[in-house]
Formats: structure tokens, C-alpha cells, sequence
């Protein structure tokens, strides 16, 4: 399908495309697809407005009402996954597996959502009191700011929102600059979900379209109770620096730089496999992607000779296509990291394997890179650097917790992971003792995470979570009660006080 096609299936039009100063590129070719208009202070600071009057009625919604709205989103995304998912491609070059994915997510977090819009609980806590019942409830916090980053332009926002939503939170959505347009689709759809729901508060669910200062707008009001950013280590440090001067509410959910200890007695097949979707997967443009490669010394030869040979078999080329495994970078500033990142590995004594450009000819206007292989002899400054390309340092060790050290010695600390059958080695690497993530799996890879467990990590990764287990009351603030019931006043601590 040609591009307008798939800007017309997703419900895009000609007024969304164009007469605005932002271009949006897609990255298979290059091209500009539309040029939006973005939206002024004074706009955003009135639909922040709008939001802080929808909460004064949202919050008094019953939670399972409140999940009636998000059922009705997962319908309607349902609808539309397949148009949006190719949106997703075409926008951030991602294949359309993956994009079509990105979208089942939000479809599963709405899902969990519904549930968790009956089972917002609290605690029912012992008294040390006489005729005193104590109990801890949670309530919605206000409106929520959604801050997101182009390499997953949609779920994000729904992991933050779905859960939102049925909390009471109203959301204003600022989408990177680079991929507006799925953004302005999800809305629709969004749109589509209130009508049916007949009776939700104007501001419910807006879309903000801008750059930095579109989101610093929205980090500084004091009217945005809540903000989840998503995005770099350097983005995150603005973001929390500036809500933590005005005692706001972050989610943070920044940089990772993930890596992957192969034992001997792994499954070899199977590790290869994680390996290769893991750090090729959305070009080396995940958070989650596997960066650092851990490999004991006795099977490092063997290993690193398949890798070699799975990498050049790889399909590279248009990710609306069939088949094709990897599709380009997001732009030449993305392909000029990779570039210097792969000359100070070599400076540093890396043997690069890969890592050049790819399809000039038939695609000048965009970036498409063979994923590359980088031999380290130890792990330097730009292993420990979070470059967002297909790059894979690979080490040597000897005694796992030589491989943990290595794993755990970077700024950041998002997802890890460790192929082996020996139990005791997995459970030692899941223990206190093993990875400092916030993600450790055993024989799979980082990256692919489900919406039914928190998501998020530590250190530099900002320490975050979004979806599964308790990460809703993210969204709430915790209020304890304590119910006198008796006819007396006795004080805590036995404390004695007459008048």
C-alpha cells in the first residue's frame, strides 16, 4: 500500500496532513509525508484546562464505569489494528510485525485494565486501639501528562493511559515530534470510544502536537499532577529535575543498555535466536535491545561464528515488506551515532563486524545499516554508552560472577538476561546477588516484554514502572483512614493527655 493509502485507512486527513510547519519523514524512503501544525502554549495550557475540569467529574465516576470507556477503546483498536500498525511502520520504520504488535499491546493493557477497574483495593489495617479501625484507600491524583519517544510511537501512551483512565486521570498525550501522525490516528480513535461511551467529560483524552517546549509546557504546570516520560537518560533528568521542583508525580522510563550472559550449558539454538531478534529487532531502536553480549570463554568461538553467519543472512529493506527482518533507522542523526560509536569501539580495540550502510541507491533519502558485530576485548566507555542503533558488543568471561559484574558495571539498568540449563546459575542470577535490572529473564531475551508484569528499570532507566501488578497507583495518591467507633479517645503510642 502506497503512503497516502495507509494515512487514509488509519483515518488521517487532508487537513491532519497539511498547511503546518512540522514535517514528519518516514524513514523507509525519506520522504515527507505531511507537514502537521503544532500547538501553541496558550492552546496547550488551555486544554490543560480542559483536563483539570474533567477531572473534577472523572474522579467521581465509579472505577468500573470508568473501564466501560477503556473496553470500548480495546474494541475500537481491534478495529483498527491493522491500519494503525502499518501507520506505526510507515512512521518509525519499524517492521510491520512489530508494528502490528506494538498495537496488540495497547489491545492487552486495555484488557487488564478493564479488570484492575474492579479491584482498585486498599488495606484493612490492625488498630493498636481500642474501638479504632485503620484503612488504607487510594484515590485518583489529577491529570496525567503522557510524554513518548518515536521508536514506539502508541503503546506507551496506552500502557499510561488504559490504567489512567480507570484510576480517574484525564490525559494529555505529547508524542515525539518524529511520529505525530500516530498520535493524531490514536486519537480518532479515541474520539470514536467517548462517542460511544456517551457521557465522559469534555478533555478527556487530548493530544498535544509540538516539540521540547510543547512538553515543558505541560512538566511545569502545576494544574498536570502526573508525568510519564519516555525517552532518553538526559530527557528524563529535565523531566524529573523540573516535577521535582514543584513536587509533581514521574514515571520515568529512560535508557537501557542490556545484556545477555550465554553459559556453556545453554541451549545454543535457542540462545541464537534471542540474540538476533533481541539486538536487530526494530533496528537497534529499543529500549529493550540487546547491546552487550556476555559469552563464556569455552563456547564464545563457536557462538560468535553462527551469530556471524545469521547476520548475513539477514533481510534488510522496506519494513512494509514481506519477510524483511530489519528495517531502517529513524533518521542520518541516528546513523551518524552508529557511525561514531563503531569508530571509538575500534579505536578502543573492537573488531567491527558489519555496521555500513545498506540500499544508498535505491533509498538516498533514508537509512538502512547492516547491524554490526563489535568484538571487545573489555568493556570501554561506548560499551557503557546506550547507542540507539543495531550495535552488539560481545565479551568474553569465565565465572558468572565475572559475567554479573560486567552486566551490572553501566549507568543504566533497564532488562537483562541469562541463557542457561543449570539451575542453580539462573536462580543466583535472578537473586539479590544477580542482576541490578529491573527486568532479569531466564533463556529469553530483553527485550518482548508482556503488559501483565511492571515494566521498567533502575539506575539511570529512572526507576519507573508502567503496566502489570501494582504500577496503577502510579496514577493515585494513598490516603490512610483511621475510624474511632468506641466512645473514648485513647492516643497511639499510649500516650497520655488529660485536660
Amino acid at each position: 500500500m502506497e503512503h497516502t493509502g495507509i494515512l487514509k485507512a488509519a483515518g488521517l486527513l487532508r487537513g491532519d496532513l497539511t498547511g503546518g510547519s512540522l514535517g514528519v519523514f518516514s524513514p523507509i524512503d525519506g520522504a515527507e509525508i505531511a507537514r502537521v501544525t503544532p500547538h501553541g502554549q496558550s492552546e496547550i495550557e488551555h486544554k490543560i484546562g480542559l483536563a483539570k475540569q474533567a477531572f473534577e467529574i472523572w474522579r467521581s465516576v465509579p472505577a468500573p464505569r470508568r473501564g466501560e470507556l477503556v473496553r470500548l477503546l480495546g474494541e475500537e483498536l481491534r478495529a483498527q489494528k491493522q491500519n494503525l500498525g502499518a501507520l506505526v511502520s510507515l512512521e518509525s520504520g519499524k517492521i510491520l510485525q512489530e508494528g502490528l504488535g506494538e498495537v496488540q499491546e495497547m489491545i492487552d493493557i486495555c484488557d487488564l485494565a478493564v479488570g484492575l477497574s474492579r479491584q482498585l483495593f486498599g488495606l484493612t489495617i490492625a488498630s493498636e486501639r481500642p474501638g479504632h479501625a485503620m484503612r488504607e484507600v487510594w484515590h485518583p491524583l489529577g491529570v496525567c501528562g503522557i510524554i513518548t519517544a518515536f521508536n514506539f510511537p502508541v503503546a506507551p501512551w496506552c500502557w499510561n493511559g488504559a490504567l489512567a483512565l480507570v484510576c480517574g486521570c484525564p490525559v494529555i498525550w505529547k508524542p515525539s515530534e518524529k511520529t505525530p501522525l500516530c498520535a493524531l490516528a490514536v486519537q480518532k480513535i479515541c474520539d470514536r470510544a467517548l462517542a460511544r461511551f456517551g457521557d465522559a467529560p469534555a478533555g478527556l483524552i487530548q493530544t498535544v502536537v509540538g516539540e521540547r517546549d510543547a512538553g515543558e509546557t505541560l512538566t511545569k504546570s502545576q494544574d498536570v499532577a502526573i508525568i510519564s516520560a519516555t525517552g532518553s537518560t538526559a530527557m528524563g533528568r529535565a523531566v524529573g529535575g523540573a516535577l521535582a521542583a514543584r513536587f509533581g508525580r514521574c514515571i520515568l522510563e529512560l535508557g537501557g543498555n542490556n545484556a545477555m550472559i550465554v553459559a556453556p550449558s545453554a541451549d545454543i539454538e535457542m540462545a541464537l535466536r534471542g540474540i538476533v531478534f533481541s539486538a536487530v529487532g526494530t533496528a537497534g531502536q529499543r529500549c529493550t535491545s540487546l547491546r552487550r553480549l556476555i559469552v563464556h570463554a569455552d563456547i564464545y568461538n563457536p557462538l560468535l561464528e553462527r551469530l556471524k553467519s545469521a547476520y548475513d543472512g539477514l533481510e534488510i529493506g522496506d519494513p512494509l515488506a514481506e519477510g524483511m527482518l530489519v528495517g531502517p533507522l529513524i533518521d542520518a542523526d541516528a546513523f551518524a551515532a552508529m557511525g561514531m560509536a563503531l569508530a571509538e569501539a575500534e579505536a578502543d580495540g573492537g573488531t567491527v563486524h558489519g555496521g555500513q550502510r545498506v540500499l544508498e541507491a535505491q533509498y538516498p533519502n533514508a537509512f538502512y545499516v547492516h547491524p554490526a558485530i563489535v568484538e571487545m576485548t573489555r568493556q570501554t566507555k561506548i560499551v557503557g554508552c546506550e547507542t540507539f542503533a543495531p550495535i552488539l558488543y560481545v565479551l568474553k568471561y569465565d565465572t558468572l560472577d565475572e559475567a554479573i559484574a560486567l552486566q551490572n558495571d553501566v549507568a543504566q539498568g533497564l532488562s537483562s538476561c541469562i541463557f542457561s540449563t543449570d539451575v542453580r546459575e539462573t536462580e543466583y542470577f535472578i537473586s539479590a546477588l544477580g542482576s541490578d535490572c529491573g527486568i532479569a529473564n531466564v533463556n529469553i531475551g530483553p527485550s518482548g516484554a508482556e503488559i501483565g508484569g511492571a515494566f521498567g528499570g533502575e539506575k539511570e532507566t529512572g526507576g519507573g514502572r508502567e503496566s502489570g501488578s501494582d504500577a496503577w497507583k502510579g496514577y493515585m495518591r494513598r490516603q490512610t483512614n483511621t475510624i474511632n467507633y468506641s466512645r473514648d479517645l485513647p492516643l497511639a503510642q499510649g500516650i497520655k493527655f488529660e485536660i
